[in-house]
């Protein structure tokens, strides 16, 4: 049986006012009790930072792109625009989908901002920890990438640095190019890291007719994967009610398969021949745009036929965040 260590008697506090800062977890708590911070001041901010937030994109313009460009799209970059205007010396502010070696943000040689959405966060809020590491890369030093780090739980979110008026309109790309703007001038190491993801990248394409609605090409067939705002209840029901009325299609050969759960919204998948380019999926996803408009507008109960539907539907779901 282990000795227990002896107690000892904790020290008097020393920070009285103000807040406590973020330290490692082991490490003695910065308030002077004489206890790890893990099991002092940060008992709070660790139960802060890994509640989940089901919709951390909410209230952002774009939320269905967000979602999109974090789960589903390779590559893209959207211009971004923050509430207090750009600091001085920072031209612009990009989010991209990803960025060589899994960096959270880079700061250019000319002073602008790239910053990286597909990257594991620390905590449940995906909003706080992309806007802690926003606001560390627009006072980084020009040429240098930012580091990830653990979020404090009383930070600012995306929604409190972002202008929620300006447009959010995604760049899909067919490559990662965009990363390296002086290919010439790069480092060896980068130019391996974009020449793996540029080999990884599936060719996608954002549509025209609807927002956050991609169409993606895989080896043995195509498919349209389309972030939708609409509670999901609601929209399972008329999806399913398009289903029993037979159309749930984009037109001949497709098929409505199935859903994906991300950030708290629902994204119908649809399985297209391979050759139905982006270009084919316009026009039948634009009338299939108002066959949903009119079927989320119904409110009587579904049928058995429909309810059926709807359980096929929800046994499809699968949830990726």
């Amino acid at each position: 049986m282990a000795k227990k260590r002896p107690q000892t008697k904790a020290a008097k506090a020393q920070l009285k006012d103000g807040p406590i800062p973020v330290v490692g977890a082991r490490e003695p708590c910065p308030c002077g009790s004489g206890r790890r911070y893990k099991a002092c001041h940060g008992r709070a901010a660790a139960h802060a930072v890994t509640e989940l937030v089901q919709r951390p994109f909410e209230g952002l313009a774009g939320e269905c792109d967000w979602v999109a460009l974090r789960e589903l799209v390779p590559a893209a970059t959207a211009e971004l625009t923050l509430k207090d205007g750009l600091p001085e010396g920072v031209p612009s502010v990009t989010l991209a989908t990803v960025l060589p070696m899994a960096w959270p943000a880079l700061r250019r040689d000319d002073g602008s901002v790239l910053l990286a959405l597909q990257n594991d966060t620390s905590s449940g809020d995906l909003s706080r920890d992309l806007a802690d590491t926003l606001r560390r890369a627009l006072t980084a030093e020009p040429g240098n990438p930012v580091a990830a780090q653990r979020v404090p739980a009383d930070g600012p979110r995306l929604q409190d640095l972002l202008d929620p008026e300006a447009d959010f309109t995604p760049a899909v790309h067919t490559g990662f190019e965009f990363w390296v703007p002086d290919a010439e001038n790069a480092s060896a190491e980068v130019n391996a890291s974009l020449e793996r993801a540029n080999a990884a990248a599936i060719p996608t394409v954002r549509l025209s007719v609807a927002d956050a609605a991609y169409w993606c090409e895989t080896p043995e067939k195509n498919h349209l994967r389309w972030v939708m705002p609409y509670p999901e209840e609601q929209l399972l029901d008329a999806l399913a009610r398009l289903h029993v009325a037979g159309t749930s299609t984009l037109g001949e050969g497709t098929r409505l398969v199935g859903s994906f759960r991300a950030h708290g919204l629902t994204v119908p998948v649809w399985d297209l021949p391979s050759a139905m380019g982006a270009e084919e999926c316009e026009k039948p996803a634009a009338e299939f745009a108002e066959r949903l408009a009119a079927a989320l507008a119904v409110d009587t109960p579904l049928t058995g036929d429909e309810r059926r539907a709807r359980g096929g539907l929800t046994n499809r779901q699968v949830t990726l965040s």
